[in-house]
């Protein structure tokens, strides 16, 4: 990336119109979970989270993120009053956050964050991951978590389904089914029913 593009300006509306809106995806895990405070690992500049949950911790490396949530006036013209905390770094090194601080731990494309950051979710909290790094096949290989919904979408519309559980992450190859293989590989494994994410509930 040449400096000129690194200077190039960010906020979520515009990167929003890339990935789409993630809004209605952290109403539904919110409302369904009484989720007050959240942990987003990798997030860039999505601010969705910070639509529906009142006290959010992002934490990113990029430095377009950090000049960003640095510009208070731009991220409270997008989420109003909410509670946003910013932390530049990497979340593979100890955050500066309590541990079982967290209501909900949010992974989404952004590498091996249960591996790194399940210290910080509290007993009963909830893990909302996806399979783009294999993320979520770890998680769903974690003996301290269970599946409590899978999350469908279509465009920006997202919906907790938490009937037939048991259908999901289900893999087509069994043998595939190796959280150090899936961690060595950096890729999530195929399941014979997909989802755009899903959400864990640690014991």
């Amino acid at each position: 990336m040449t400096s000129a593009g690194a200077r190039t300006p960010v906020s979520w509306a515009s990167y929003r119109e890339s990935i789409g809106d993630r809004s209605s995806l952290f109403a539904a895990v919110a409302a369904a979970r009484n989720i007050e405070r959240a942990l987003y690992a990798g997030s860039y500049v999505d601010l969705s989270p910070s639509t529906a949950i009142p006290h959010v911790t992002y934490v990113d490396t990029d430095r377009r993120a950090a000049r960003y949530f640095a510009d208070r006036p731009l991220v409270t013209s997008e989420v109003g009053d909410a509670d946003v905390r910013f932390i530049a770094g990497d979340y593979t090194h100890p955050l500066a956050v309590d541990d079982h601080s967290f209501d909900l731990l949010i992974s989404l494309y952004a590498g091996p964050v249960w591996d790194h950051c399940a210290r910080y979710l509290r007993p009963g909290g909830f893990l909302l991951a996806n399979t783009s790094h294999g993320d979520a096949c770890v998680a769903a290989l974690d003996p301290r978590l269970d599946l409590v919904a899978a999350v469908q979408h279509r465009g920006d519309r997202y919906r907790l389904d938490t009937d037939a559980l048991d259908e999901y992450l289900v893999p087509k190859k069994p043998e595939a089914a190796d959280a150090d293989a899936i961690r060595q590989s950096g890729r999530g494994i195929a399941y014979t029913r997909a989802a755009f994410a899903y959400v864990f509930r640690m014991r």
